[in-house]
């Protein structure tokens, strides 16, 4: 695996295929040091590999770069969730235990930075009480399928490389 630095400083591991365009927090007046630590964190036996932001019920949720939205699913782990995919189709963000979609939306939409694409909620395994966005990312492999990919933390990620809310 190759390296890719976010800033001068901060190394990304992946495969070599990610740009370094500006990215946008998913949800306004959440930091990105809000990301840091919950990659590694563990859920039982299994790597977490996301950061679950919290915030009320029904905030939106923006898409952080323009691209496509690959698919809507529901899952019992999951919930209500979107997975999108970035300009070029090299990463997958996953937004999980939405309340509910973006009016409108479907798969195959082009949105842009910024455009609200759900609201946070508990759905799937979520806590009842404890409304958040569950947000990952994931490097697609040569096919780019939404539903394969390698992990990458999101922190690092957005780190320096955040831009508008958030």
């Amino acid at each position: 695996m190759g390296n890719l630095a976010a800033t001068p400083t901060v190394p990304i591991p992946t495969t070599g295929r990610i740009s370094a365009p500006p990215l946008r927090m998913p949800l306004d007046n959440v930091g990105v040091e809000a990301m840091k630590g919950g990659f590694k964190e563990k859920r039982g036996s299994r790597p977490h590999e996301a950061a679950d932001l919290l915030a009320p019920r029904n905030t939106p949720v923006h898409a952080v770069e323009g691209g496509t939205i690959a698919k809507l699913f529901f899952s019992k782990a999951g919930g209500i969730t979107i997975y999108q995919f970035d300009p070029a189709g090299d990463l997958v963000y996953y937004y999980a235990h939405l309340e509910r979609y973006a009016d409108g939306l479907h798969e195959g939409q082009s949105v842009s930075a910024g455009d609200v694409i759900g609201y946070v909620g508990t759905s799937g395994n979520a806590p009842p009480n404890t409304p958040h966005l569950h947000f990952a990312v994931f490097e697609t492999n040569d096919v780019r399928q939404w539903w394969k990919g390698q992990a990458v933390d999101p922190y690092p990620l957005f780190k320096g490389r955040v831009k508008g809310p958030g």
